[in-house]
Parts: structure tokens; sequence; C-alpha cells
């Protein structure tokens, strides 16, 4: 690339972070012959951090994951890591989409991004998709269930041994994620110190090491289109920009916490009522606990860590909303969740 040439991330030839002549042509030097028409893209909403896109060329279909424009937390939104995740799942008995191929040469699109098959399912982002309370009811037992054989899967049967270091993980999460919000919020906040406080006081010991997603709820699975006979499964599972290998028990923590819409802002995630046969947040931890023999009470650190992180990641989307560095809408929510996560994970904490 000359000094003439403008930024990759500069150029306006595809949608917001998207260059279609530098994807082409890496299209045409990595993987030869697979595209057979012109390249067309657009974002795929829902997302609220890294980007995705439906991809095609007329004949076939992908997706393709970069990170968000703006501000980058340090150590987030890692394309490798993905990357990585998702090749050693594949053809486990937790659904992913296959993965193609990965690029790390920021001269395409300006950040690593990679390629994977696109899974033509539903995301249950509004509970007017389903109006079968069976359907519900199922939906979230499946992802309940699909977190339990994440969570049961030996990393080292599939390759990832080395993708994470379990020992001290609560500990370095705690001091991790204060740093992120750090990074997001320079003018600090006496709530956001008062919880890590509380956290790095009141450590538990870890369950045991496992994979973790990292931001696991129902609108990061897809399900298959086909709800008839009370049907509903779920086809893959999306969004691994914070996996790792670590305590499981924080994406239950989480899930929790996601679903806890009476003490969570809304405009994340939709209200899933019980009243539509969805499970509830304390029935989808029983149901967890059941299947791993887990006394539910071991949970409430890890939800109000839960709190913590989603106030801490809600910081990091607020600060790019401010930059106006966010596609699509609804981020305008994200300064106010911040505030009442944070203030969420303290009640939580005063309560141990």
């Amino acid at each position: 690339m000359t000094s003439a040439d403008p930024k990759p991330d500069q150029r306006q030839d595809g949608p917001p972070g998207l260059s279609l002549s530098r994807l082409t042509g890496w299209f045409d030097a990595t993987l030869p012959g697979l595209r057979t028409g012109e390249l067309t893209a657009e974002v795929i909403a829902g997302g609220r951090s890294n980007l995705t896109y439906r991809l095609t060329d007329g004949t076939s279909t992908w997706a393709l994951r970069r990170p968000p424009m703006g501000h980058v937390l340090p150590t987030a939104h890692d394309m490798a890591r993905e990357f990585t995740v998702i090749s050693a799942l594949h053809g486990s008995a937790v659904p992913v989409p296959e993965p193609i191929a990965l690029c790390a040469d920021r001269e395409v699109l300006g950040e690593p991004f990679y390629l994977m098959s696109f899974v033509d399912g539903v995301v249950l982002d509004d509970p007017a998709k389903v109006s079968d309370p069976l359907v519900a009811r199922r939906s979230t037992e499946a992802l309940v269930d699909t977190l339990v054989a994440l969570h049961q899967i030996d990393p080292a049967a599939v390759g990832l041994t080395g993708f994470g270091r379990p020992e001290g993980f609560l500990e370095r999460q705690v001091a991790r994620w204060h740093k992120q919000f750090q990074a997001s919020a320079p003018e600090g906040s006496d709530v956001e110190a008062e919880v890590v406080r509380r956290l790095a006081a009141r450590l538990p010991e870890s369950s045991r090491a496992g994979i973790v997603h990292g931001d696991y709820r129902l609108t990061n699975v897809l399900f298959d289109r086909d709800f008839t006979d009370g049907r509903a499964v779920l086809q893959a599972v999306v969004d691994w920009e914070m996996a790792t290998l670590g305590d499981p028990l924080t994406d239950v923590g989480l899930l929790y916490v996601y679903h806890q819409q009476s003490r969570v802002a809304a405009g994340v995630m939709p209200d899933f009522p019980v009243s539509q046969g969805f499970l509830s947040p304390e029935e989808m931890v029983r149901r967890y606990a059941r299947a791993t023999y887990l006394d539910a009470g071991a949970l409430d650190w890890h939800i109000a860590f839960g709190y913590f992180k989603l106030g801490v990641i809600s910081a990091g989307i607020h600060a790019r909303f401010l930059q106006g560095k966010t596609v699509g809408d609804g981020f305008e929510v994200f300064g106010a969740l911040r505030d009442s996560t944070l203030a969420a994970a303290h009640s939580q904490l005063g309560e141990l």
C-alpha cells in the first residue's frame, strides 16, 4: 500500500468497516475459487461489540467478523481467539459455525477478521418471535443444556489446553475488568471502585476449570427457523470474543444477569417473560445446577461479578457511542446501563 492509498478503514465501497474491493482481493489470493461472483455485504443487526456481516457472492453466503470501530479496549475483540475456539469446537456437542479462514493482515480491512459459514437461523431477540409457550420453554432449556455441554468438554480433548490460565482466573478477571473500566471511563466511579474492592475481598474458590464462553445469553445463539410441534433446535452458539479457560460459573452468573430484567436497564436484552413460557433466571440456574450437581447458592458471587462485567462492557460501548463509532441503533441506553449494573453489583455484594 503506497502513501497515496487511503487507509483500509477509510474506503467507502462497502458497509461501515468493510472494504469490498480489498476483501475481494483477499478472497482471490487466500481462498481461490471460493468466490464465484461479485461480493456484497450487509451488517447483521443486533451485535453491540464486534461487527458481523452477511457476505455473499450471489451463490454462497458467509459470515465475517471484525472488531468494532473506534474505542477498543485492550486485549478485547481478539479475532484469533474467536477463530481458535470455534475451530476447536466445530463438530463437538456444542454447535458452532464452520470456521473458514482467519486474516491477521490489517492492510485488508484495517483490523484482523475471520470468515465462517453463515448459519441461517433465528435469534430470539424479541419474545414476539415465539408464540408457542412450549417453544419458549424449550428454547431456554436448550440454552442451559448447551451451556452444560460446553462446560463438560475437556479442553485438552479439543486442543485448547493452552487457551487460558485457569489458575488465579477469578482474581485476574476482577483486575482485568477494572482496568477495562478505567480505559473506558477515565473519570472513574466511586461505586465501581467499591465493587472491585468487595469482589477482590470475597473471591470464592473456583469450581473447576473449563471452557468459558464469556458472554453467554439467548441472543448469542441461533435457532432453527422451524418451530412447528414445539421444536426449539439450537443451531449455533456465536460471539466467542471473550472465550477462555477458567471458572465456568462466570458464564452462569452472567446468564442470570442478562435475563434478570427487573434489575437490568431495558434496551440490551429483551424481556423474556415467564408468562409466555420462558424459564426465569432462577429456573435456568436450577436447571444448570441439577445437571452439574452444583449448589445453586455458590453462584451469588458470580452473579455480582456478572453485573460488574456487564457494567464494564456497557462502559466500553457507551464510550464508542460518544465517539460516534457505533453502527446501528439502540446504543444510547448504555450509559444508563453502565450505572444501573454497577449499582446492582454493589447491592448484590452487600447481601453476601
